[in-house]
């Protein structure tokens, strides 16, 4: 049983140096396969106050929420042939890439879910620091490797969400008298 938590911790660590060096590092170079992450869904969360509509869209379609699901889905095929070895590791490592997924999605169709549950990557989209809380899934290893910054609940957040909602506010009063 050590084993599951153990492969969960394993996970995580994974989701944090994905995140940081490869969707963040490679992907800030426009026309490297990873600049999906950093181009397409950080535009749009930023724009769309967390939402990101292309997970709802069906997976087929070739976007950023199917690339992150392609990518899923190799990490979990790349540790199936350790299912007959160490089953308990494996398990928690396949649960965690099913964890990321299920609630990666979940964050962005739903915001305000994300924002109260996944206060960490609500943080890392909206957050004034976009290079900090790497983890989606859990924060155990920003919190280990000291890239846990909060954003939501602070002052901070306060004052930027009475900003957008009076730029908002502004835009459709303009809007009306046009």
């Amino acid at each position: 049983m050590v084993g599951f938590a153990l492969g969960l911790l394993y996970e995580n660590a994974g989701e944090w140096l994905v995140h940081r060096y490869v969707l963040h590092g490679l992907g800030r170079r426009r026309g490297s396969f990873w600049s999906f992450h950093w181009h397409e869904h950080h535009r749009d969360a930023r724009r769309n106050g967390f939402a990101d509509p292309v997970y709802a869209q069906p997976p087929w379609r070739w976007h950023a929420a199917s690339r992150e699901a392609l990518m899923l889905a190799g990490a979990a095929l790349a540790h199936v042939p350790l299912l007959p070895v160490a089953p308990f590791f494996t398990a928690g490592v396949l649960f965690g890439i099913w964890q990321y997924w299920s609630r990666h999605r979940r964050a962005h169709l739903d915001p305000q879910w994300a924002r109260t549950h996944l206060p960490w990557h609500y943080d890392h989209h909206m957050g004034p620091d976009q290079n900090a809380n790497w983890c989606v899934s859990y924060p155990w290893f920003d919190h280990v490797m000291g890239t846990r910054r909060p954003y939501v609940g602070t002052e901070r957040e306060r004052g930027d969400r009475a900003r957008r909602a009076w730029d908002g506010f502004e835009r459709r009063a303009s809007a009306a008298t046009t």
